[in-house]
């Protein structure tokens, strides 16, 4: 039997992670529904229940909306830190040295402990090669169809409750609605993701792995 307390420190920041999206997630079902159901009451309308809070189209919307600003951060950063360097930062390869992330992996297909897809080589090996990338931007890219089609039927609930016509879900991929609720989360992720490639050059924080060492110079590039 494994060691419980070896396997929580093993993947302490995974757990950590997602026992906090949970709570978020539940704070963010809970105040939304009352939140909805206070704006229903002031309409005259009867309240819902939660579960059917959580599957309606508006808190899908929303919850997509926010998945899809992530993934798209998420996938940008990886790929555009592949070829673009920032000199200082923690988070940039060093433009000046050759980095482990470049290495052939073709070279490695002999070592018995490299993933299958290196072993396989030829396709497997150049698909393995970029499969977080091609990962996050899948995720990005089901999160941002699940919002376009969530916040279609949002737009036309509310356009029946004032007795205008439906829009089908082309027509609403035209609707600046649509592209204001993306746009308002990518600037944001983009700006982030910026300050901390900006403020790693300067600032430290020890013990973690997203900083330089405490005592290292600015000019010193990745970790």
């Amino acid at each position: 039997m494994g060691n419980p307390g070896r396997h929580f420190r093993d993947n302490g920041l995974t757990l950590a992670l997602i026992g906090i999206f949970v709570l978020c997630l539940i704070g963010m079902v809970w105040s939304g529904w009352l939140d909805e159901n206070a704006m229903l009451s002031e309409h005259g309308e009867p309240a819902i229940g939660l579960v059917e809070y959580f599957f309606g189209s508006s808190f899908q919307a929303a919850l997509f909306e926010n998945w899809e600003s992530e993934f798209l951060q998420m996938s940008a950063y990886v790929i555009m830190t592949a070829f673009l360097f920032q000199r200082g930062s923690s988070e940039s390869k060093d433009p000046d040295k050759e980095n482990p992330e470049d290495a052939d992996p073709s070279e490695k297909r002999r070592n018995k402990q490299a993933p299958w897809p290196v072993k396989a080589g030829g396709i497997w090996t150049f698909l393995y090669s970029y499969s977080l990338g091609i990962a996050l931007l899948a995720l990005f890219a089901a999160s941002f169809v699940l919002h376009w089609l969530q916040s279609t039927a949002a737009a036309n609930e509310d356009a029946a409750m004032h007795g205008q016509p439906a829009q089908t879900a082309l027509e609403y991929l035209a609707d600046p609605t649509l592209w204001f609720e993306s746009f308002q989360n990518w600037q944001s992720e983009f700006l982030s993701t910026a300050v901390l490639v900006v403020l790693s050059i300067f600032l430290r924080h020890r013990g973690s792995p997203e900083s330089k060492p405490v005592a290292s110079p600015h000019s010193k590039t990745g970790h």
